[in-house]
């Protein structure tokens, strides 16, 4: 029995900002529980919902010493699904409304939060083969395993995995303010270890001292040995090129689920979605004030308003695409440049843009179950879970070929009839508009060879379970 413990900052139905959450939250439960202990420790926010804190079971407490003081540590256990969760309790560190406060309060945050992991192992007396780090709130787990627990019996021998799932966010801070804040020695801040640009660099050490590194696709793991996407590691992960894998995300395939989706006006599957399928777009029209049309193609668009995700070429081409006869509904918030001109679209093609500025769960499943196809001309996406999740709703995907988009959309090929979505190469405005007019054409004058691309994309399997099969390859490998 291999026993793994998940480090992270957030695991669903706990607290979630984003697609980390989904990730350790869901993972563990698809690893079969006679050859795999996985469990998971994350922070004790005040946050969290009162109806699982009051099913906490209190385990244990004791004091750290971290930044020159002595600090509360309080251990927490819950069981969830058939797995254990343990939660890290100190007031102090993990009150207030928001998972994150920003660098640098976050830095003091996650150093305690790391260590207190580690110490609190012979506490709740599970002691992990594989300890499963993930991104930069986890990064100082490795480092401080190497620098001080490894001459106890309990803790030698003890591997760690370390996930990229977003390279850009590393915890980074100057280095006089880290060496103070860890307590690490002076001898682990030098550019082979945590030194990163004169500043120092959580993620890094994680990545330096981690047995093995994972990131969410594989496109994306050759991605970031290149210094366009390596956000100044690019170095390092060439250096670690042998111990860096790309696993893809899965997505919750109950939660996401055409057949019994409660959000969506009419229920369907891989059988009858030509028949029942429309009926969620003209209810979508109706609800959004677009004019309804059973038979016009609609674009939809589900995402964080940034830069990353490829709005600019959007913007550049959106007087164009609307004298096509398309509509495009988006939702989703971010950066105000974003936000307003989507707006700006809606007000001036009233009855063909719905720009729904705002997030809400429901009325995202009711984009993936309306729209003929999705788009996400992203200028780079780790992984990225829209795409699974328009697969599974027999939208067809509309991607730039990058990092997992490029992994999980296979571009449609009119001369052998095989391809799951529409892709293009190259961050240029004009390519996209030109992929996008090359799937209104099989939409309008092909649509037997467009019902066979939703076909091949609703068979596509991307459920967690497929993903767990990667890492447990990665488990066995280091722990023969």
């Amino acid at each position: 029995m291999k026993k793994v413990l998940f480090a992270a900052s957030e695991a669903v139905p706990f607290v979630k900002t984003g697609g980390l959450a989904d990730v350790v939250g869901s993972l563990p439960k698809c690893f079969p529980k006679e050859y795999f202990d996985v469990r998971v420790v994350i922070p004790k926010y005040s946050m969290i919902k009162e109806e699982y804190k009051a099913k906490m079971q209190y385990i244990n407490h004791f004091y750290m010493d971290l930044n020159w003081r002595q600090q509360y540590v309080g251990v927490f256990e819950l069981e969830y699904e058939g797995i254990t969760f343990y939660f890290i309790d100190n007031e102090e560190h993990f009150t207030g409304t928001e998972a994150y406060r920003g660098v640098p309060e976050d830095l003091e945050r996650f150093a305690f939060f790391g260590k207190a992991v580690l110490s609190a192992l012979p506490t709740i007396d599970f002691r992990p083969d594989i300890i499963h780090c993930h991104d930069w709130q986890t990064g100082l787990i490795p480092v401080y395993l190497k620098e001080r627990f490894q001459d106890s019996n309990f803790y030698r021998g003890i591997k760690t995995v370390m996930t990229i799932h977003n390279l850009k966010f590393q915890g980074v801070w100057d280095m006089k303010t880290i060496k103070n804040i860890t307590g690490l020695p002076d001898y682990f801040f030098t550019p082979d270890k945590l030194e990163f640009k004169k500043d120092a660099s959580y993620l890094k050490g994680g990545l330096v001292y981690a047995d093995e590194i994972t990131t969410v696709s594989k496109t994306y793991a050759d991605e970031i040995k290149m210094p366009f996407y390596g956000e100044g590691l690019d170095g390092l992960m060439r250096a670690r090129a042998g111990s860096l894998r790309g696993i893809v995300n899965g997505i919750d395939y109950e939660e996401y689920n055409p057949e019994t989706d409660q959000y969506i006006e009419k229920t369907y599957s891989a059988r009858n979605f030509r028949k029942e399928k429309v009926k969620n777009k003209t209810a979508l029209q109706r609800e959004l004030g677009l004019e309804v049309d059973p038979k016009v193609m609609m674009i939809g668009l589900v995402s964080r308003l940034t830069d990353q995700k490829g709005l600019d070429l959007i913007a550049y081409m959106m007087d164009e695409l609307c004298q096509d006869n398309v509509q495009l509904v988006v939702l989703g918030t971010g950066e105000a440049q974003y936000e307003n001109m989507f707006r700006h679209f809606a007000w001036k093609y009233g009855d063909k843009v719905a720009a729904n500025i705002y997030y809400s769960e429901p009325m995202s499943h009711k984009v993936y179950a309306s729209a003929d196809a999705f788009l996400m001309p992203s200028l780079f996406e780790p992984c990225g879970l829209s795409q699974l999740m328009s697969l599974r709703y027999g939208t067809i995907p509309i991607v730039r070929e990058t990092g997992g988009l490029k992994d999980t959309v296979e571009p449609y090929n009119e001369y052998d009839g095989t391809g799951t979505g529409f892709s293009f190469a190259n961050y240029n405005a004009h390519e996209m508009m030109g992929t996008i007019r090359y799937a209104e054409r099989i939409y309008y004058d092909k649509k037997r060879e467009w019902n066979k691309i939703v076909d091949r994309g609703m068979a596509k399997d991307y459920s967690w379970f497929s993903s767990a099969h990667r890492y447990r390859d990665l488990y066995d490998g280091l722990v023969e």
